[in-house]
């Protein structure tokens, strides 16, 4: 069960499984303490001692020197002890050694799981302390199989998994591929690879342009942000701390030999490098390009920015399936609602005459209140009174009116919508009855063209027969 040269055998698991020592060394004096107590009983006192000159794992049974026998598991007589130590004394504990090849073929089975046991424990938590801290960092490995979709990855001294959900949509690997991926999570108490990858995080995306531009690594160009729909489309927004240095043109490299790089390593994702701006206005200019913009109307309190385009200019601005606007809206942080000019112009229209047909509001005070940036009956409801008398010619009692006129001709315009629309439905179903009660005159057996005919193929045969 023991070896003379288990020292060298220690070291050897520590070097190939990453273990401390000193944690297989107690793994092994814990599985012979378990193997005796499966040998000899529970109750009995067992110490396991590693003894670095044997390089052995030695064990002793304890026992308590006793006048009177009454548990020879646990007690030893004061004559029996006196021949091992003339010195001791009734009280006294008395360990000797014993033969551990007795212990048995189930004692050394069972201290063989524990030894099991300790080894995986002791790797689990080698693993957790060692890429805990590299959380976020972008590692390489070889595909070692496929699981139900799931990826499993040698690292070298463990296994990763890269989920199917952490994968880009239509990449395929296949076993002894080499993937490169970003450490998204690291689990400690799991059954499976403790070490979770991703392929579609937007850090990965950052992380490989820190490899591929050294301005990045140096801290010259700042990457302020990243959005991805992972395998199609990503935004990437720079700023440089250096006014020598264009941040876009350090990222895309010379021919684009640094973007092409990272686009390649990500499958061809199509990759937007823009640069960042304070003003959040034009920030979000520069993510919703090539789109051309108009104007730019800001809601603070609701962080949402109306972005008003040419109408050639309105596809490109949302992009394919509203990728584009998506993306931006992403990366920016601001919910964005993209009209086209001559959308906008209409709504301001309606805005205006809406404002106008609010009793006490006339075309003047529409204007005033356009320059304000109340745009419609409805914003004006909403108004507070505040807000209103900062308008020249209006005062406290004024302001009170023109909000509750506004209110009763919002509350009023909603229920002739509502009507008109009733109508409307009304007038489909008639239109509808109609026609169906048509088709329910024809015989059931004949439609109205075949009908037709017949009527045209008698008069011809009557002709005939004239």
């Amino acid at each position: 069960m023991f070896i003379a040269d288990i020292k060298r055998v220690v070291e050897q698991v520590s070097r190939d499984k990453g273990i401390d020592v000193e944690i297989l060394i107690r793994a092994l004096e814990e599985a012979l303490r378990s193997a005796a107590r499966k040998k000899f009983g529970s109750k009995v006192d067992i110490e396991a001692q590693y003894s670095p000159d044997t390089g052995e794992i030695e064990v002793f049974q304890f026992k308590e020197v006793v006048t009177e026998v009454t548990e020879p598991d646990l007690q030893i007589s004061l004559a029996e002890g006196r021949k091992l130590d003339p010195d001791c004394e009734a009280g006294d504990s008395l360990g000797t050694k014993m033969d551990t090849s007795s212990f048995g073929r189930i004692a050394a089975q069972s201290a063989k799981q524990v030894i099991i046991q300790k080894m995986k424990d002791a790797e689990r938590d080698a693993v957790y302390s060692s890429y805990i801290d590299r959380k976020g960092e972008v590692i390489n490995g070889i595909v070692q199989r496929v699981d139900r979709g799931n990826i499993i990855v040698n690292l070298g001294n463990t296994e990763a998994i890269l989920p199917t959900r952490e994968q880009i949509p239509r990449e395929n690997y296949r076993r002894g591929d080499r993937i490169r991926a970003l450490i998204f999570d690291v689990l400690y108490d799991t059954r499976g690879p403790q070490i979770v990858l991703s392929r579609t995080h937007p850090d990965l995306l950052i992380n490989l342009f820190k490899t591929e531009v050294p301005e990045i690594s140096e801290g010259i160009v700042e990457v302020k942000g990243a959005a991805r729909e992972p395998g199609v489309r990503a935004k990437f927004a720079v700023s440089s701390h250096d006014s020598d240095i264009d941040p876009v043109g350090a990222c895309v490299g010379m021919k684009g030999s640094r973007v092409q790089n990272v686009v390649q390593e990500l499958r061809g994702e199509k990759i937007d490098i823009i640069t960042w701006h304070v003003d959040a206005a034009k920030y979000v200019c520069n993510a919703l390009a090539p789109a051309e913009i108009s104007r730019v109307i800001i809601d603070e309190e609701n962080n949402a920015m109306e972005v008003i385009v040419p109408d050639e200019f309105l596809s490109v601005a949302i992009g394919k399936r509203g990728q584009n606007v998506r993306l931006a809206s992403k990366l920016t942080g601001w919910h964005l609602d993209v009209n086209s000019e001559s959308k906008y112009d209409e709504m301001m229209k309606i805005g205006y005459e809406s404002l106008v047909n609010v009793p006490g509001v006339g075309s003047s005070l529409a204007d005033s209140f356009f320059e304000k940036g109340i745009y419609s009956a409805e914003e004006l409801a909403e108004s507070v009174i505040e807000e209103l008398i900062e308008i020249r010619g209006i005062g406290q009692e004024k302001a009170v009116a023109l909000i509750e006129n506004a209110r009763q001709y919002v509350i009023e315009a909603a229920k002739a919508a509502e009507s008109r629309r009733l109508e409307e439905e009304a007038r489909a179903a008639e239109e509808a009855a109609r026609t169906d009660a048509e088709d329910d005159a024809l015989p059931a057996d004949m439609p109205a063209d075949e009908s037709n005919e017949k009527a045209v193929s008698d008069t011809e045969a009557l002709e005939d027969e004239q």
